[in-house]
């Protein structure tokens, strides 16, 4: 009866949307485009070229991999058999203000893989507070893992994620694992699928040189409809754009709710400085150090160490999402400034690794992400000077464009294996919006960072004029920017 009624209102909210770009049609006069203005159209044109470009080799690149590439290199692990197993599996999970039942539920996943996947296992509790300790061995007890697996708890201080990595890390070098041992990092709301494991160690036997790889998320989003909504776009984009990167064995992040790496690599001294105290020499704000962005700091030291990465479509993690705000566009706006500033520092050294090392496609990717925080606001920039000179009506054609290609975007998206919704075609506009202005505000920030989970955010101890000095700095150039994007379009179009 639950999901009888879940998908008609499914039905009914296609039904709308569909109604509401007919009406929208319907609205625009027949001669729209016998104006003066052909900047417009060619401007749009020319940035949508290079915008539907880049997603649409995206899409095609993630499903050659995703339904041809992968289920082939599959075959040939399949066909490796044992020799494809690892000596040791540490599985370390770190852990730090989450609620009791997702953590049962996390650490129950994480002991039944460890029990069920076969190899010699190792779970590492990377932990703060001595109740979730307590909760661990409760779990420990009832589930009885044989003696091929085993625990090991590490106590952290509340210092941030980065630092508990690095315990873990330091303890698992204590056991001084062999080059075939791996190790998977898993976070504290990260419950993993079943067979998650097997699924993903083959790799690093098949790939000698892959240093880490990634898993395909979904989501339980303890929130709101379109909250909810909001992360399974998301996890449903990052699937097709982690299959295109893995075609080029670049995958641009090792996720923190759940990677894996080769023990060789956690193990290495110079990645885990990279990890616990990662930092950027910035030509205005000086040097700082990253709070937040693990996951981007791991990927990075792996390129620079000469490591591929890699991504596993079939093995599948679900993480349970805690919005740090009740209204969607105040949580929304606090996980794009952590995620997009995560990503443009990385992204501010990364290109500096050299098409050599990268790839001519990964260095390209790399490209738009800079450029993408412009031309993601021109089509609505152009459209509202268009309309405010010219006619009204061009912003009406601008939204019902917007209209239709969110739509054939978000059924492009069904081919992934997520679920869609209705919602998903106007949610990819907001995140394309917001996320622009969300990322020039970040762009000239890059020092300021705060977690959403937890009240800490990172202090520097600057002078005075210096304080001063970044703040205004900051808002002078991000004013000066937009001042000077909206000039040059008033003045050509």
């Amino acid at each position: 009866m639950l999901r009888l009624k879940h998908g008609l209102l499914q039905a009914a909210g296609w039904l709308f949307y569909l109604c509401a770009l007919m009406v929208l049609a319907l609205m625009l006069p027949e001669r729209l485009f016998e104006s003066d203005s052909k900047d417009f159209i060619f401007l749009v044109g020319a940035v949508g070229i290079w915008r539907y470009s880049m997603g649409a080799i995206h899409f095609v690149r993630g499903m050659i991999f995703l339904y041809i590439v992968y289920p082939w290199l599959k075959r040939k692990a399949q066909a490796l058999g044992d020799a494809t197993d690892p000596t040791h599996v540490y599985l370390m999970v770190t852990s730090f203000r989450i609620d009791a039942g997702t953590t049962a539920a996390v650490y129950g996943s994480v002991i039944r893989e460890a029990i069920n996947c076969g190899y010699p296992t190792t779970v590492v509790c990377s932990l703060v507070e001595m109740s979730d300790e307590l909760l661990v061995k409760a779990l420990w007890e009832r589930l009885n893992p044989p003696d091929r697996v085993s625990l090991d708890f590490v106590r952290i201080p509340g210092t941030g994620k980065r630092d508990g990595l690095a315990y873990g890390f330091r303890a698992i070098s204590r056991h001084l694992p062999d080059a075939n041992s791996v190790v998977a990092v898993i976070d504290g709301d990260t419950v993993l699928a079943e067979g998650v494991v097997r699924k993903s160690v083959p790799w690093f036997a098949m790939y000698p040189n892959v240093g880490g790889l990634t898993t395909n998320e979904f989501c339980e989003v303890r929130g709101g409809y379109i909250m909810s909504e909001w992360h399974k776009l998301r996890f449903a984009q990052r699937h097709i754009n982690m299959c295109s990167m893995a075609l080029s064995k670049r995958v641009l992040t090792m996720t923190g709710r759940m990677s894996m790496f080769r023990a060789t690599v956690v193990t290495d001294p110079s990645f885990i400085a990279d990890v616990e105290a990662d930092s950027l020499q910035h030509w205005r704000l000086g040097r700082f150090k990253f709070l937040t962005g693990d996951d981007k700091s791991s990927w990075f030291s792996l390129m620079r160490l000469g490591y591929d990465t890699f991504y596993v479509p079939d093995a599948k993690i679900n993480t349970v999402e805690h919005p740090p705000e009740k209204s969607f566009v105040k949580a929304s706006r606090k996980l794009m400034y952590r995620w997009y500033g995560n990503n443009l520092r990385q992204n501010s050294r990364a290109l500096g690794l050299g098409m050599q090392r990268l790839g001519v496609f990964t260095s390209v990717v790399l490209f738009d992400q800079r450029v993408s925080m412009w031309t993601s606001l021109l089509g609505l920039t152009t459209a509202i000077i268009a309309g405010i000179k010219y006619h009204a009506a061009y912003l009406m054609a601008y939204f019902l464009w917007i209209g239709i290609t969110r739509l054939i975007l978000t059924l492009l998206l069904s081919l992934s294996g997520h679920r869609i919704g209705p919602a998903y075609p106007i949610i990819l506009y907001y995140n394309q919006i917001v996320g622009a202005l969300m990322k020039i505000y970040v762009f000239f920030r890059l020092d300021k960072q705060s977690w959403t989970r937890q009240p800490t955010a990172l202090k520097r101890d600057l002078a005075s004029f210096q304080q001063w000095f970044n703040t205004w700095s900051s808002r002078t150039m991000t004013f000066s920017a937009g001042s000077i994007f909206v000039a040059f379009l008033f003045a050509i179009i």
